[in-house]
C-alpha cells in the first residue's frame, strides 16, 4: 500500500431511511471521488443484474464497476433464491473491501438487506461479520453502506448518518418508477 493512502483515513458514510436519494446519495460520491483520482466499486444487494441501471451504464463511461448482486425485490423470487444470492453476494464484498484495492465502495441496500425479516438470512448475511468489517477494514478505505432499516450497530459506527426521510413523493400521487429517475 502506498504512504498516501496509509495516511488517509476512511469513513463510514450511512444513508437510511423512507426517503427517495440514497442511493443517489452515494453515487454523487462516487462521481466526486472519480473526479479526485480515488478508486470506486459498487455493489449492490438486492438490484438484479438482470435489469439495466441508468446509473450504471453512465458510471462504466467513468470506469466505474457496479455490480448487481441481489435478485430483485424480496417479494419477486423465494426466500430460498434470496439466500443463495446474500450467501453469495457478502463474500465478494467483503472481500474487496478488505483487499484495500479502492479508495471508495459503496454496499448500496445493504441495510435493506440486513433488514429482511420475511426469512432467516443471518447465517448467509450475518451482522457480526458486517460490524467487524466495519471496525476492521483498511484504514483508507471510504465505505457506504445506503438502505431503509440500518441496524442500531451500524449506525453506532458510522462516521456520518444521514437520515432521508419523505415529506412528499408522486408515487402516492400515482405517478410510478420514471426512466432517468428511479432507473
Amino acid at each position: 500500500m502506498n504512504k498516501e493512502k496509509q495516511k488517509r483515513q476512511g469513513l463510514t458514510l450511512v444513508y437510511t431511511g423512507d426517503g427517495k436519494g440514497k442511493t443517489t446519495a452515494s453515487l454523487g460520491l462516487a462521481l466526486r471521488g472519480v473526479g479526485r483520482g480515488l478508486k470506486v466499486k459498487i455493489y449492490q444487494f438486492i438490484k438484479s443484474p438482470e435489469r439495466t441501471y441508468g446509473e450504471q451504464i453512465a458510471l462504466r463511461k467513468l470506469g466505474v464497476e457496479m455490480v448487481q448482486l441481489g435478485i430483485g425485490f424480496t417479494w419477486t423470487k423465494t426466500p430460498e433464491e434470496h439466500r443463495e444470492a446474500l450467501r453469495k453476494a457478502w463474500p465478494i464484498a467483503k472481500e474487496a473491501v478488505m483487499s484495500g484495492e479502492y479508495d471508495l465502495i459503496i454496499l448500496d441496500e445493504l441495510n435493506n438487506a440486513l433488514a429482511i425479516d420475511k426469512f432467516p438470512i443471518d447465517d448467509v448475511l450475518p451482522l457480526e461479520e458486517v460490524i467487524d468489517l466495519l471496525q476492521n477494514k483498511p484504514s483508507h478505505v471510504h465505505l457506504v453502506i445506503t438502505g431503509r432499516n440500518a441496524k442500531p450497530e451500524i449506525k453506532e459506527l458510522a462516521d456520518l448518518v444521514s437520515i432521508i426521510e419523505p415529506e412528499k413523493h408522486y408515487y402516492n400521487e400515482g405517478i410510478q418508477a420514471v426512466k432517468g429517475i428511479e432507473f
